[in-house]
């Protein structure tokens, strides 16, 4: 039995957001995992130390990126194949976090995840430079943690 476009909306969405926030141990597994890709010079227990700094976003965030990859879904994959994705077996539900991740990674994505970050600082303290501030913070952290463990920073 197909499953309609609503469905597999509604299917996608759940299994992102409890892939990626459903617990603060399964966000930070996430995490940890990503930076793991992402910073493949940084060793695993510094990956999952930095996955433990960063709080939790505000469910609207989460809600607008998974919208927007389902969306993306939508519009570059066939019917057929997103049918499969959203069958529900364990192997798919892993297939659509990992196509999620990849879709994040986008220089389209990571563009608007800093603009969205700016903005939800700026939303929830008043203050222009909050995102900023933020991201200065994240990367003082990172440092910190890199010379901690004894990493050295890619060029």
């Amino acid at each position: 039995m197909s499953l309609s476009q609503a469905q597999m909306r509604a299917h996608i969405y759940l299994i992102i957001l409890d892939k990626f926030s459903g617990s603060a141990e399964r966000r930070q597994e996430a995490l940890a995992e990503y930076f793991m890709v992402t910073m493949p010079n940084v060793p695993e227990d510094a990956a999952r130390r930095l996955a433990e700094l960063i709080p939790d976003l505000m469910p609207e965030l989460y809600s607008k990126w998974i919208g927007e990859f389902a969306e993306r879904l939508f519009e570059t994959v066939p019917d057929e194949q997103l049918q499969h994705l959203c069958d529900g077996t364990v192997e798919n539900n892993a297939a659509l976090g990992l196509v999620f991740l990849m879709f994040m990674e986008s220089e389209r994505m990571e563009k608007q995840t800093e603009d969205d970050l700016r903005e939800y600082a700026r939303k929830h303290s008043g203050a222009d430079d909050m995102g900023d501030l933020v991201a200065e913070y994240l990367r003082g952290k990172v440092a910190a943690l890199r010379a901690d463990v004894g990493g050295e920073k890619v060029q």
